[in-house]
């Protein structure tokens, strides 16, 4: 089995929230190691390129390129669990100032 780390950037199949259909895209995996020891599953939040709309819970990235992204790019607040085995390949790391934005963002939108 592939071990996976908080600050991963990995391409994954992400389901739609109305349940249909799908969309390969980026995802920053947030769950911890010690999470990934006894599960099948990782969390994860989407990222988009959509960087002109920016919602509550959103982080935009600036060191997008060195983490293995093609565009400019949001970390969303669109949280999801899925199985590991969904992820296609790893694309790289955020940098830490980016991480810490991602968990500053996702502690205000889970009420944290």
């Amino acid at each position: 089995m592939i071990s996976y780390n908080r600050g991963e950037i990995v391409l994954v199949e992400f389901g739609f929230s109305e349940g249909r259909g799908s969309k390969k895209r980026p995802a920053l995996i947030v769950s911890s190691p010690p999470y990934h020891v006894s599960r099948q599953e990782v969390i994860v939040v989407a990222i988009t390129s959509n960087v002109r709309r920016l919602l509550f819970g959103d982080t935009i990235l600036e060191q997008w390129k060195a983490a293995g992204l093609l565009f400019p790019s949001v970390v969303t607040g669109i949280i999801r669990t899925i199985k590991a085995s969904v992820i296609t390949r790893k694309l790289g790391v955020l940098a830490k100032p980016d991480l810490q934005k991602v968990h500053q963002h996702l502690r205000s939108t889970l009420g944290f």
